[in-house]
């Protein structure tokens, strides 16, 4: 059954939904590139790892219709904008495609929260 067929995934929450995912996979990507880099990208390897395990858990809240979904959101946010200032410092290209993807995230999550 796609996410559309569902009752109480509108349009507003299937985008969040997508995002949160395109967030984990670019922050897996870029924990996994970041351990070949060295020590000095330890701060953008937690965050990234943070990102990845709490946007798609908050894509889980959103899919099952969590009553806690909102909280979450919350927090994916914050942790989106803190990764994405992380990673907008560093060159690497996963870096980058970290600070790109990050801000959408950040900001249809907290849409997602405050509606």
């Amino acid at each position: 059954m796609a996410l559309q067929q569902i009752e109480h995934a509108d349009a507003q929450m299937q985008e969040c939904i997508d995002n949160c995912l395109e967030a984990a996979q670019v922050c897996e990507w870029c924990a996994d590139a970041c351990v070949d880099e060295g020590e000095e990208m330890a701060r953008c390897i937690r965050l990234c790892r943070d990102v990845a395990d709490v946007a798609s858990m908050h894509a889980r809240f959103m899919a099952r219709n969590s009553g806690y979904h909102d909280e979450l959101g919350e927090l994916c946010a914050d942790l989106c904008e803190e990764c994405a200032e992380e990673c907008e410092q560093h060159d690497h290209e996963h870096c980058q495609a970290c600070a790109e993807v990050l801000p959408e995230c950040a900001e249809s999550c907290r849409e997602m929260a405050s509606a």
